[in-house]
């Protein structure tokens, strides 16, 4: 039984344990070598009690990192338990499979058990996404016809590295000489153990100071107010079912009509205090295509991202404690056998962008119930993989390609950034142009008008990259089968579009998941961000508003009067004839 806690020292140790997860980020990302993991922060650090409930998580590092944590942990308790092994300190464990609660294979997570007086108290453990994982073609996106689990390169499930203090020095060797871009993706994989290190380090500290006992009735308290505060805001909605259909592009240039416009069922029901995402009817999981999503680590983390976002909004609720409560009301419906809960060894590496549009649909069902705090359907990511070979060696790099959010009641959609379960950052093009043979020519917002509502949709980005030398792409990706949907009478948002330019002058456009491609010095990749849905009528918008749109550029006056309403006349608003022009119609 725990032993009970004041609340003044419970929150004290709740500050001290989030402080270590943050502690444990920055070391991680100032010793990286990545622009994934430096730059655009790829990342999770978090500590979990002995069961692998999560007690704290790095507030900077992806929630499609951290999230999962949990997860890994059981993963390497049972595949421990399974070979009759056991946990001992001075181990440092090397975790990536996907069906033991990692995210996806890129996703390595490195867990170091915490022991006090001969006992195993806690975990520490930072995860990252690794440039290359030894595929069968560079990178670790774009990996899109991985035909199952073992194409989409190295497995490992619960290996220990670091033996009691004793360096398997065979595995370091084994990556070293299967990854490419070797150098780069074990130095991130040290700078990942040195951070764990210091996360078991002040988590030792500090039972010192307070007792392990103390520490567990903190947890304990503190996981019992996060499911309190979640309990409370479901039990706020009312009782019923919520359901929404949408649409997954998969290989839209595929002839296979099972790769293809994949259907993905979201039902939520909410009842008193509990809610249940159901997702039967979402189609079959792909056997030979990586386009399914891990059940634990993926499908769970979206929900749980998705429900804690919209009913637990930190604008409304502020600092709400991220652990294991969060999710004791939430259950989870995924039949074996469909894209959100495969069945080994059907592949997964490109699972981000179904997990993104799963997410999207989810939300739109949620509109029905609590339509003030969602957006309009969102814009989906693009991930591209660059690769080539220089004085002999392997370079490697991730651009995150952004998507855009549909507009909500009292705001536009945001433009330009990534969407839904994750928070990446860009790659500052100052940071590409001096560590990589690309050249970015565009970095802005798209110029076709953003989808119209009393609140508009997000614009997406252009993006567009030269090779500088002769090198090869992929890309995993999804939306440009699909327009963004809106809320009420708002615009759809529009797809995302992607082309290659040849230096030659010929253009070659592409789908939205493109296998390895490879490309000469000079050629150029040109990529659309798709713009968010809009939200609401748009006769509604404060014509101030859409004054504002006109004089930053993203409407003309021509759109503003059409679609909106609004006569601009000069550099203002002409009320009176707005006024006649609204009446009108």
């Amino acid at each position: 039984m725990t032993a009970s806690i004041d609340p003044i020292t419970a929150a004290v140790i709740q500050g001290a344990l989030e402080n270590i997860a943050i502690e444990m980020g920055h070391k991680l990302m100032r010793m990286s070598y990545s622009s994934i993991i430096r730059e655009s922060e790829d990342f999770g650090a978090a500590l979990t009690d002995a069961e692998g409930n999560q007690l704290c998580e790095c507030k900077m590092s992806t929630p499609l990192q951290s999230g999962p944590i949990p997860g890994y942990i059981r993963g390497v308790r049972r595949a421990m338990a399974a070979r009759g092994e056991e946990i001992r300190p001075g181990d440092v464990i090397l975790h990536n499979d996907p069906y033991g609660g990692a995210s996806h294979g890129p996703d390595i997570a490195f867990v170091i058990p915490i022991f006090l007086d001969g006992a195993l108290v806690a975990f520490s453990v930072t995860t990252a996404h690794h440039l290359d994982v030894g595929a069968a073609t560079p990178g670790s996106a774009g990996i899109v016809e991985a035909v199952d689990a073992y194409a989409e390169g190295l497995q490992f499930k619960a290996i220990k590295v670091v033996d009691e203090g004793r360096t398997n020095r065979a595995i370091w060797q084994i990556l070293r000489d299967n990854i490419r871009a070797s150098a780069l993706v074990v130095g991130d994989m040290e700078a990942q153990i040195k951070a764990a290190e210091i996360g078991a380090a002040r988590f030792l500290e500090l039972a010192d100071r307070y007792g392990i006992a103390a520490i567990r009735a903190a947890a304990a308290d503190l996981m019992d107010y996060s499911e309190r505060l979640m309990r409370a805001a479901i039990a706020a909605l009312p009782d019923g079912t919520y359901t929404a259909e949408g649409i997954y592009d998969g290989y839209s240039d595929d002839p296979d009509p099972s790769r293809r416009d994949l259907p993905i069922k979201v039902a939520v029901t909410v009842a008193g205090d509990e809610i249940t995402i159901d997702l039967i009817g979402t189609a079959d999981q792909v056997p030979d295509r990586p386009i399914n999503m891990p059940f634990e680590g993926t499908t769970d983390c979206a929900i749980w991202l998705t429900l804690r976002s919209i009913l637990l909004d930190s604008a409304e609720f502020g600092e709400v404690p991220q652990n294991a409560g969060l999710t004791r009301p939430i259950h989870i419906v995924a039949p074996k056998g469909c894209i959100a809960n495969p069945i080994f060894p059907a592949p997964t590496i490109a699972r981000f962008t179904p997990g993104n549009a799963m997410a999207d649909t989810m939300m739109r069902a949620l509109s029905q119930v609590v339509p003030e705090k969602v957006s309009a359907g969102v814009g989906n990511l693009r991930v591209v993989s660059f690769s080539g070979l220089r004085r002999g060696a392997h370079w490697v790099h991730m651009e995150i390609l952004e998507g855009a959010y549909g507009g909500r009641h009292g705001m536009n959609g945001m433009d330009a950034v990534d969407t839904l379960y994750a928070n990446t950052r860009n790659n500052p093009v100052e940071d590409i142009e001096t560590h990589l043979p690309i050249r970015v020519e565009r970095y802005e917002l798209r110029s076709d008008a953003p989808a119209a509502g009393e609140w508009r949709g997000g614009i997406g980005s252009v993006r567009e990259f030269t090779m500088l030398t002769d090198g090869a792409f992929s890309v995993e990706g999804d939306g440009h089968g699909q327009r963004p949907w809106p809320y009420g009478a708002g615009e759809p948002g529009r797809p995302g579009e992607l082309t290659l330019a040849r230096a030659d002058g010929a253009t070659e456009p592409l789908p939205s998941k493109v296998a390895y491609h490879t490309a000469r010095a000079g050629d150029r990749i040109v990529a659309l961000g798709p713009n968010g849905g809009g939200y609401g009528d748009p006769r509604a918008r404060d014509p101030e508003a859409v004054l504002e749109d006109v004089r930053d550029g993203y409407l003309s006056a021509e759109t503003a009067l059409v679609v909106y309403g609004v006569a601009i006349s000069g550099d203002a608003v002409d009320a009176a004839a707005t006024a006649a022009w609204r009446a009108a119609r």
